[in-house]
């Protein structure tokens, strides 16, 4: 079923957040400050309507498009609210962030038409009570993802604009969407994950942004970035997250090399204080590719994971 549903009235509005600017917010129906704030200049967040039809939704959807204070780039938010979302007036929901949001729920935006179906995921086990009801935020990529994901620049590659990338997801869409829908907002019922340099920028949130993210995902990350810059980085990183890593055995050209990886940061994060099945979920998938057909096959796994003790 394919349900997208913008809030009434709220077309060419947009919410601004930035430390100087104080909040308009009119009446509304999600949170406490009203759906949407009066448009003001700097970064801001107007409704958008989807991709129209022929994508692979299951659920109910609404849209956001985002200019950034911190990045250029315009990108859209896309945001999954659980079934009982409508009916359920008074409840709040833990929230998923996810990189890389064009690839996580609808084949019509999708890198090469595969997502990670993780709204049919969502619903199957929040149906079953394996997990907790979620609202689940994917945040699109740009042309500049590479830049953006990545914290530390790569000599060859470049790249490190993460700290600005990490600036919009927690100073300017997590208070957005805290203000626009009814979330759990504290950090232990708040998820980021993502995979390959989604999984690497997932790493660097916890690293930076513990305070704003408690649960981290990182699926086929991309440790050999800088020279496997983040394993330098594990000894810093708070002690008080809950982290899921993964990789495939069949990924890229030198799969031996990335399983190596995975495991040198499993043995890092277990050096650090961590302990697999505990704070840290790990996973060597055997065959799996690098792509979003194995991620898709492994989310049920890594929502269970994260999801686990957080507020039913």
């Amino acid at each position: 079923m394919r349900a997208i549903t913008i809030p009434p009235g709220v077309a060419g509005l947009g919410l601004v957040l930035c430390g100087a600017c104080a909040l308009a917010a009119p009446s509304g129906d999600a949170g406490p400050a009203g759906a949407l704030a009066s448009a003001l200049p700097g970064g801001g967040f107007t409704a958008a309507a989807g991709p129209g039809a022929g994508g692979t939704l299951a659920g109910t959807f609404r849209y956001h498009r985002v200019h950034s204070a911190f990045l250029p780039d315009d990108r859209t938010v896309i945001v999954y609210l659980p079934r009982s979302y409508a009916t359920s007036p008074e409840r709040r929901y833990p929230v998923i962030y996810g990189h890389d949001g064009n690839n996580l729920f609808d084949a019509a935006t999708a890198f090469m038409g595969r997502e990670w179906r993780l709204d049919e995921t969502l619903e199957a086990l929040t149906a079953q009570g394996r997990v907790p009801e979620a609202i689940a935020v994917g945040v699109y990529n740009t042309s500049a993802r590479l830049f953006e994901y990545t914290w530390v620049p790569d000599a060859e590659r470049r790249g490190g604009g993460g700290e600005r990338h990490g600036r919009l997801l927690a100073e300017e869409l997590k208070p957005f969407v805290d203000r626009t829908y009814r979330t759990l907002p504290d950090r232990d019922s708040t998820t980021v994950l993502g995979s390959s340099l989604g999984g690497l920028a997932s790493f660097y949130l916890g690293r930076h942004r513990g305070d704003s993210f408690g649960r981290i995902g990182m699926l086929s990350p991309s440790i050999w970035w800088a020279d496997r810059a983040i394993l330098a980085d594990v000894p810093a990183l708070r002690k008080d997250l809950r982290l899921w890593l993964d990789m495939g055995t069949a990924e890229g050209t030198a799969p031996a090399d990335n399983v190596a990886n995975a495991r040198r940061l499993r043995d890092a994060l277990a050096e650090a204080g961590y302990t697999v099945g505990q704070n840290l979920g790990y996973l060597e998938d055997p065959g799996a590719a690098h792509d979003e057909g194995a991620w898709a096959r492994r989310a049920p796994r890594v929502l269970e994971f994260l999801l686990a003790e957080s507020a039913r």
